[in-house]
């Protein structure tokens, strides 16, 4: 085996970690994969010889790539921000049958990472984002993601405890309970298809946040306290109609699908403490295709 072979291998043994610490960065599958080829480029252009630990070199590699990716992001202003002028572009769920997550999207979505999450994780600015990910989701040393932000191990500790509290804050645990959060979900359609307000009411938390992204087409709305959402659900009751159970990062959650088969709408939701906490709804035609093509049976 040439030198070149046996470092594509020790590459390919990371693959799916470096796939995860992406992911959390830039709430996007294909930017992942992209992020993910470019360490390889970098690690195949440079000496390792004095790594000691590869695995620790690439996630910081990555997490670089991934900074620079948001930066860039944020100056082309390629993406609306979250809450002006009611604009929203949901991160991109990971969408599976009931069967389970396959092995290849098994790391990608461990460790509760839903849709919720990765929404709060959107409204941190890139140099937060990246100390939060590291250190508190891949367990990084500050002394390790200093030097890829340019700044001290205690400037950057500051950043990921600012970074925490708005997450902590905004985005709280999902319940564990997955039977039970499907038994949720399936009331929560139940009752809007019946248009029953007062079933909706008991299900959803009083300060739920409903989030949909139709893309360009379509228009965005964010909704917030269980009347205003309870009244979208039961406007949108056609949703219901057609309702596939699938799991969204590791959750349960529903695909609506038009007459002719294609996908009309996704629904991720976060249920904490018995009660619906936050709705996600994909509904951008394009986004709904890829996301779901060749994941789920027709």
């Amino acid at each position: 085996m040439s030198e070149m072979e046996a470092l594509a291998r020790s590459f390919e043994e990371h693959r799916s970690h470096l796939r995860a610490v992406a992911y959390r960065m830039l709430g996007s599958i294909g930017e992942s994969e992209d992020a993910v080829q470019e360490a390889w480029l970098r690690l195949s252009r440079s000496d390792t010889t004095a790594v000691d630990n590869l695995g620790g070199w690439l996630t910081t590699v990555v997490g670089r790539i991934c900074l620079d990716m948001l930066r860039s992001r944020t100056t082309r202003r390629e993406e609306p921000l979250h809450g002006e002028d009611g604009l929203v572009r949901l991160p991109d769920p990971v969408v599976t049958g009931l069967a389970g997550i396959d092995p290849e999207n098994e790391v990608l979505v461990a460790d509760s990472v839903g849709i919720a999450l990765l929404v709060v994780l959107e409204t941190l600015s890139p140099a937060e984002r990246l100390a939060f990910v590291l250190h508190d989701l891949f367990a990084v040393p500050f002394d390790e993601i200093a030097p890829v932000l340019g700044r001290t191990a205690a400037s950057t500790r500051q950043l990921a405890s600012r970074a925490r509290r708005r997450v902590g804050g905004a985005a709280p645990a999902q319940d564990a309970d997955r039977e039970r959060t499907r038994g949720i979900v399936d009331a929560f359609l139940a009752a809007s298809r019946g248009g029953d307000l007062g079933a909706l009411l008991d299900l959803l938390d009083p300060e739920v946040v409903a989030r949909s992204d139709g893309g360009t087409l379509r228009p965005s709305l964010v909704r917030r306290g269980a009347r205003d959402v309870a009244s979208q659900a039961i406007m949108f009751a056609r949703f219901a109609q057609a309702a596939q159970p699938v799991l969204i990062n590791g959750f349960p959650g529903v695909l609506s699908r038009s007459s002719d088969g294609s996908p009309l709408s996704l629904m991720a939701f976060t249920v904490r403490g018995g009660r619906i906490a936050a709705l996600d709804i994909l509904t951008d035609p394009d986004r709904l295709a890829a996301l779901t093509a060749g994941t789920l049976p027709d």
